[in-house]
């Protein structure tokens, strides 16, 4: 009875895991190439792969989460899956401990973690499927104890179920691939209001406070002071002082959690550096054409979405990029591509909004079509 409470708990948790990052597989890809990134693990050449490797996971989380549930295949089953939760026990103490990658995706945009939540729920997760190993080793062993004809239609009925399930998700991916996420997790998903988003969190912020690392020139003393202690202190900073700023050991610590929402990162710019954010959430209409990669962008369809945007009259229109002179027909802004990645998962996108409230986004594929 507990072993089987046990292992319906822990397929659900890869199932659900899988679920919301097969949703949102190009979403997760950019955490991939976080992952991937010269301040992590330095390996750039992998990033193209992200994708892929992406699609790997997920295909893993969910056909081996569901074959746990099944009761299928289970020493196999339980072996991979713990080979899967070491690695990712690894990537997980490693963002953590080195405060690389403060989100590693593994619920999407559903449930957000801490880099020490993550690296936890790998260990629990860990443990449990360990028992699990322990607890059905005898029945690793049984082969023919029910007779094979009842066996094999028992388990002909359960791949029946895997397959229907596969099938399922594979659809699921590839709509989420090749137009919009199906379940749309995301603080930008339609129907919500920006400016409304802008006001909560200027209403309630986040509040930092900058920790020095000072260390005493005579003494090789070292210490860790916030910004205010220092200011208070003079003997940090007066004129002869043996304590000096260790330089790049700075660091900025959360005091007090304000609102939290992915909009704060809603800053668009002009090539001069002036903000238009405010503008573009108080018009009327306003239609975005956004890229966070408009290198890879072909000619002919930035051409196709430009004409159509072009056709809104009386709409406040921007092209926002990573780049100045992306956009050749309406004018340039720009945002940080980060922020773009959160908005946007195609290349190029369409964001459309009345009041600063999303009333629709697609691919621009799809817009053009």
């Amino acid at each position: 009875m507990l072993k089987g409470l046990l292992r319906f708990i822990i397929a659900v948790i890869f199932i659900l895991s899988g679920f919301v990052k097969a949703v949102d597989l190009v979403g997760f890809s950019f955490k991939m190439e976080e992952y991937f990134a010269p301040p992590v693990f330095n390996m750039p050449f992998l990033e193209k792969f992200a994708l892929l490797f992406s699609i790997i996971v997920v295909v893993l989380e969910l056909f081996l989460g569901f074959m746990l549930l099944l009761k299928l295949k289970l020493k196999f089953t339980l072996s991979i899956l713990i080979a899967l939760c070491i690695f990712f026990g690894f990537l997980t103490f490693y963002s953590a401990y080195f405060n690389v990658v403060t989100d590693c995706g593994c619920f999407g945009d559903a449930i957000k973690f801490t880099p020490w939540q993550s690296f936890l729920k790998d260990v629990v997760l860990l443990v449990g499927l360990i028992i699990l190993f322990v607890l059905y080793r005898k029945d690793f062993r049984k082969k023919d104890e029910y007779g094979i004809t009842q066996k094999e239609s028992s388990n002909t009925f359960k791949y029946i179920l895997l397959t229907v399930f596969s099938l399922g998700m594979v659809y699921v991916m590839a709509q989420g691939i090749m137009h919009e996420p199906i379940i749309d997790f995301r603080d930008y998903k339609v129907g919500t209001d920006i400016k409304a988003e802008k006001a909560k969190i200027d209403k309630n912020p986040s509040e930092y406070k900058t920790f020095y690392t000072l260390k005493n020139q005579k003494t090789g003393a070292v210490v860790k002071v916030n910004q205010d202690d220092y200011i208070k202190k003079t003997e940090y900073w007066a004129e002869g002082s043996p304590w000096k700023i260790e330089d790049g050991k700075n660091e900025s610590v959360l005091i007090k959690e304000g609102y939290k929402s992915e909009i704060v990162k809603f800053k668009i710019e002009d090539p001069t550096g002036m903000e238009v954010t405010q503008e573009i959430i108080n018009a009327p209409k306003a239609v975005l054409v956004f890229s966070y990669h408009p290198k890879d962008v072909p000619a002919d369809l930035l051409q196709k979405v430009e004409a159509k945007v072009n056709t809104q009259k009386g709409a406040l229109i921007y092209g926002v990029s990573t780049e100045p002179n992306t956009f050749k027909t309406i004018k340039n802004v720009l945002m940080d591509g980060t922020a773009i990645k959160t908005i946007a998962r195609s290349n190029p996108f369409v964001l459309i909004l009345e009041n600063g409230k999303i009333v629709d986004k697609q691919p621009a594929k799809d817009y053009v079509n």
